[in-house]
């Protein structure tokens, strides 16, 4: 475990400790986990939606040419 001394704004003080609250936490250090785990889950790595899985499959098994006959085609 990592231990670090970290200078927040009031507002920020507010918010940790309404997301301690809500959530039933014990610390802060806690509530900050949760924040950044939120974030990591919604902004770093999002998971694919559902209807863009399935765009998705459709591309991969769609017909695809190789670079050779492209540039037949071009030329």
């Amino acid at each position: 475990m990592v231990q670090a001394v970290i200078n927040i704004d009031e507002n920020t003080n507010r918010v940790l400790n309404i997301v301690k609250a809500k959530f039933g936490l014990k610390d802060k250090s806690e509530a900050i986990n949760l924040v950044v785990n939120e974030y990591e889950q919604t902004a770093l790595e999002p998971e694919l939606r559902p209807e863009y899985k399935i765009k998705l499959a459709k591309i991969i098994n769609g017909k695809h040419i190789s670079r050779e006959e492209f540039e037949k085609e071009v030329a």
